[in-house]
């Protein structure tokens, strides 16, 4: 019954841990609520799943699919302490990574060792050796101490005041806000491209349209002052006022079809992200932030600003703004390998 309750909360967990990488609005904050309830549940299963095989795990007792047992643990153990270290308002400096990077990694490496770990060990409970009232009370008991955990936390982080309790609902922390580029630099995967001239660099404004048009840097006049937040999956979120041009009025200019649903930004590294075209044309296409003409590493010349989105959403070094029918599914593979050299 621990093994599938175990399967269970890494499943939970996978889910709303991915999930939480694309939500950014506060509707969708019970996402994250629930990926740390489930943590802390399954920090209980492991202890209890442990207490029952530790005389398997002798030195002399080892072969290599409990080695695999082994690993599995120190992963998800490694897993569920960066998670609570983050949320008690801890830190760490791995270059350009951080203690939430790690989180996140330690988390990708638990579902393999999982599979290969359940290939050898993992059973079905069998009906007639499950009690139900009794199953129920512990299930109960389990996700019971995971809410009450977490709530805990919250009120040990207010009363010291840790980094844990400024955190947004996210898990970011604030940092650099109101204060022009002096915000962290962050690239996705291998995105990292030469700076752009700005008097050779076009803005192309495309597909399904009745009138392509193209754009040089000086013909771009910035009309609209957008305050946004920009919250980053390393962990940290700045709030600014974004200075840009408006994506509908370009859409307009270029006269996109009536069937036209989405519209793709695209890099000069390749990277690329759609948005509904609903949603697009109220976006900004940003060239300075706080009054300061936008730097190299946060997007220049253009940085695509979206609300309520998470910052690998906000494509930097915009140079492409392409209407579609249907979104792009090649996208899902450009975000990764965008940047690396063939």
């Amino acid at each position: 019954m621990v093994d599938a309750s175990l399967l269970i909360a890494v499943v939970v967990l996978l889910a709303t841990g991915a999930a939480s990488l694309w939500t950014g609005r506060p509707a969708g904050a019970w996402v994250f609520d629930v990926h740390a309830v489930a943590g802390v549940s399954t920090l209980v299963l492991l202890a209890w799943k442990l207490r029952r095989v530790r005389h398997r795990l002798r030195p002399g007792a080892l072969d290599a699919t409990r080695l695999v047992s082994v690993s599995l643990a120190i992963a998800a153990g490694g897993a569920l302490a960066t998670g609570i270290w983050w949320v008690f308002g801890g830190s760490l400096d791995l270059g350009p990574w951080g203690l939430l990077n790690l989180h996140i990694g330690l988390g990708l490496v638990v579902p393999v060792l999982l599979v290969i770990h359940l290939r050898s060990r993992f059973a079905l409970p069998r009906r007639e050796t499950v009690d139900a009232r009794r199953t129920t009370l512990r299930y109960a008991v389990v996700l019971g101490a995971g809410a009450l955990a977490w709530r805990a936390q919250a009120t040990v982080n207010d009363l010291l005041d840790t980094a844990g309790a400024k955190r947004r609902f996210t898990g970011s922390r604030e940092t650099g806000s109101n204060d022009g580029n002096r915000f962290p630099v962050t690239s996705w995967v291998a995105d990292d491209p030469d700076p752009v001239d700005r008097s050779a660099w076009v803005l192309t404004v495309g597909g399904a349209v009745a009138d392509e048009r193209s754009f040089a840097y000086g013909e771009l006049a910035p009309d609209r002052v957008q305050r946004a937040l920009l919250d980053c999956t390393s962990g940290w979120y700045s709030e600014h006022d974004w200075r840009g041009v408006r994506v509908g009025a370009l859409l307009d200019a270029a006269d996109p079809d009536a069937e036209a649903s989405w519209v793709q930004f695209e890099s000069v590294t390749g990277y690329r992200w759609s948005l509904p075209i609903e949603e697009a044309s109220d976006a900004l296409l940003a060239t300075h932030v706080d009054g300061q003409r936008l730097s190299h590493g946060h997007g220049a010349p253009l940085r695509l600003v979206a609300p309520g989105r998470r910052g690998f959403q906000w494509v930097k070094w915009v140079e492409t703004v392409r209407v579609t029918r249907r979104r792009d599914p090649g996208e899902w593979i450009a975000i990764f390998v965008s940047g690396i050299d063939g």
